[in-house]
């Protein structure tokens, strides 16, 4: 439900876009007010989606308060003069109505705005996924670069430097194999040679002494095999037994 205020000095105008946000099923009328002046009440006392705008008021028109609040809610201009619509684009307004403004045309701001709101929630939706996804940052290239969990398949020591392997590209960085591992959780990755460390569900196959991930292919040293290959199987092993 989108919840709307409408803001105009003029009743029957007030009264026209209120019955219509009454005929949408998708709209709510939370409030109205006669003066820009009355839009941070409505504001502080309720969650507001979407504005209703009338431009010409006394006191402050409608251009002169979006032009006032750096982040006003989505709103849309009703008007009966159309040489404003240009200054409200320029302050990013979602859509303008002249007046008299018929239903059809209400109706078509309307549903821009249920398409702009839901484009927004889910960017907001993706952001919080992307929070909730642990990583961390590593200096790559002059700058630093994040890398998810999620997406290591494989850790390579060279020298003084190491490799991180992602799903969509590799990361070079000056540090030690010792000091990644121990960032990392030890019971999705492994050490499974003196120079690798592996994310264990990107393991594909396991063979005498080596391990595949896509592509590439790991060395599995003697040394970790005892110890390791118990973890990557796990419980997963079907062999007749």
């Amino acid at each position: 439900m989108i919840n709307c205020i409408v803001i105009d000095d003029e009743p029957l105008a007030r009264e026209c876009i209120t019955n219509y946000i009454g005929q949408v099923d998708f709209m709510n009328c939370i409030g109205t007010g006669i003066s820009a002046l009355d839009i941070p009440r409505l504001l502080g006392e309720n969650t507001v989606d979407l504005l209703f705008l009338d431009v010409q008021m006394p006191l402050m028109n409608g251009l002169e308060y979006l032009k006032s609040n750096p982040k006003p809610p989505m709103t849309i201009l009703t008007t009966a003069f159309p040489n404003y619509a240009i200054e409200g684009f320029d302050l990013n307004v979602l859509d303008y109505l002249l007046k008299p403004v018929s239903f059809n045309r209400f109706f078509t701001a309307a549903t821009k705005a249920k398409q702009q709101i839901g484009l927004l929630e889910k960017q907001y939706t993706q952001v919080g996924r992307a929070e909730e996804r642990s990583c961390f940052f590593i200096k790559c290239d002059g700058k630093y670069e994040r890398i998810y969990h999620d997406e290591i398949l494989f850790v390579q020591a060279m020298q003084n430097y190491v490799i991180i392997q992602t799903l969509q590209r590799k990361y070079v960085s000056l540090l030690f194999l010792k000091n990644v591992q121990e960032k990392l959780n030890p019971t999705a990755f492994l050490r499974v040679h003196k120079s690798y460390i592996v994310a264990v569900d990107k393991i594909d196959g396991v063979a005498q002494h080596e391990i595949q991930i896509r592509s590439h292919t790991i060395p599995l040293s003697r040394n970790y095999k005892k110890e390791v290959l118990p973890k990557i199987l796990g419980n997963n092993l079907w062999d007749g037994k």
